[in-house]
């Protein structure tokens, strides 16, 4: 009991106990700890780089470069074009699960992770927007993260998509944590198991790098010369060398004078001329556009930026880079070679939580179907789906079905193949 509680014989209340601090469970006797890399620990007072966005961990080797970052490099279009085009792409097209039996891919729908992919992910999210933000957020920031828990039977409950830069690895030995406020507002950390966590070019496996950080100096120049550009179209970088007639009362009207006229030159809003005596003198020391040659300069930074990206140039409206003739081959180009390398990680790195690892190792495995990419005309379907039943390929009603057609009776048996024909029995023999 306290000294005041004896005088006062017990009536003064003790004071309520300070609440628990937060304890986090300890796996295999370590603490996890934060990742140096992704995320580590901040406040306001002491805010992380994360929180100020300060930058891609790498520095740039010139002073007066450009910062690189996630948000200030999507301003430049051709960034923002590049993230939204393979992004946008990846979340069109189905998603599908399948599973491998036999040496045979049969389609798997009845399980949760084909209706969260493709339908609804989270309760009012639709599955496209959720795949769309992470591959956004892939492809921009070399990270992409999304909260994916289990309900007591192990079955997955939702995909819940979080803020991407409020996120914090954290690591025990192998295992991983994550921090994060879900869709709920609620402060959470899970475990690696019931998150998706996205990485791009990770050293170590964990740790995603941007491809802007990869060519941090590469995207700065490219930041340098849209500011450049946006400084000459607004009329703000106007140097120059003024001659002043030293015929003034004083030094203050001298002055005066003087920053009547730097004024003028400077503010991009001021119309007309600057007003100056019969004997002062302007020497601009500005370098014109063309001097500059930054439409050439800028038109270099989207080739670079596109390549980057893997991006064919055709496909961000880099329109002489290709004709209508060849829009086909352009079109196979674009999947085989950026394309199918991102889904390639896409898909390889959300099978490992929307999957159990039994589900797995059975031969689940998920597959985006880049058909509806290369949608052949009438003409082109028609005579593909001829050919396959007449091959024969396909039954009647499989290329019907592929069609969007009800089935046939008689339907399911194969053609017999050119070379053949039939008998009374239905039985193909060789022509004679």
């Amino acid at each position: 009991m306290s000294l005041i509680s004896r005088i006062f014989g017990g009536r003064v209340s003790a004071a309520p106990a300070a609440p628990a601090a937060r304890i986090e469970p300890v796996i295999s006797g370590v603490v996890p700890e934060p990742m140096a890399s992704t995320g580590e620990p901040s406040g306001t007072s002491v805010p992380a780089a994360w929180m100020q966005e300060a930058g891609f961990a790498s520095v740039p080797s010139v002073a007066r470069l450009p910062r690189v970052s996630a948000v200030l490099a999507q301003r430049h279009a051709t960034i923002y074009a590049c993230c939204n085009v393979i992004a946008g792409d990846l979340a069109k097209v189905p998603l599908k699960l399948y599973q491998r039996r036999g040496g045979l891919e049969e389609r798997v729908r009845d399980h949760p992770a084909a209706y969260l992919l493709n339908v609804e992910a989270a309760p009012g999210v639709a599955a496209s927007v959720l795949r769309f933000a992470l591959g956004y957020a892939f492809t921009l920031r070399g990270n992409a993260f999304a909260y994916a828990p289990r309900d007591g039977a192990g079955e997955l409950e939702l995909l819940d998509l979080i803020r991407q830069d409020g996120c914090t690895v954290l690591r025990a030995g192998r295992a991983r944590f994550y921090d994060f406020e879900d869709g709920e507002g609620v402060r959470r950390r899970a475990p690696g198991r019931a998150m998706v966590h996205l990485r791009y070019m990770a050293e170590d496996g964990w740790n995603g790098r941007s491809p802007l950080e990869v060519a941090s100096e590469s995207v700065g120049l490219a930041l340098a010369g849209q500011e450049a550009a946006a400084r000459t179209a607004s009329g703000g970088t106007t140097r120059a060398v003024i001659k002043v007639e030293d015929a003034f009362e004083d030094d203050e009207a001298y002055r005066r004078n003087a920053r009547r006229i730097s004024a003028a030159i400077r503010n991009p809003e001021v119309e007309g001329f600057p007003i100056i005596g019969a004997a002062d003198d302007i020497k601009t020391l500005d370098l014109s556009a063309a001097d500059q040659e930054l439409l050439a300069s800028r038109k270099f930074d989207r080739e670079q930026l596109a390549a980057i990206y893997r991006v064919p140039p055709a496909k961000l409206q880099m329109m002489e880079y290709g004709v209508k003739a060849n829009g086909e081959q352009q079109a196979i180009d674009y999947l085989t070679d950026c394309l199918l390398h991102w889904a390639g990680l896409f898909e390889d790195q959300l099978a490992l939580t929307v999957l159990t690892e039994a589900e797995r190792r059975a031969g689940f495995f998920l597959r985006h179907d880049f058909g509806a990419l290369l949608r052949p005309t009438t003409k082109e379907r028609y005579e593909a789906l001829n050919k396959a039943v007449g091959g024969p390929f396909m039954t009647p009603n499989e290329a019907r079905g592929i069609d969007g057609r009800s089935p046939v009776p008689d339907g399911d048996t194969l053609n017999p193949a050119p070379n053949m024909t039939r008998t009374d029995q239905g039985k193909p023999e060789e022509k004679q």
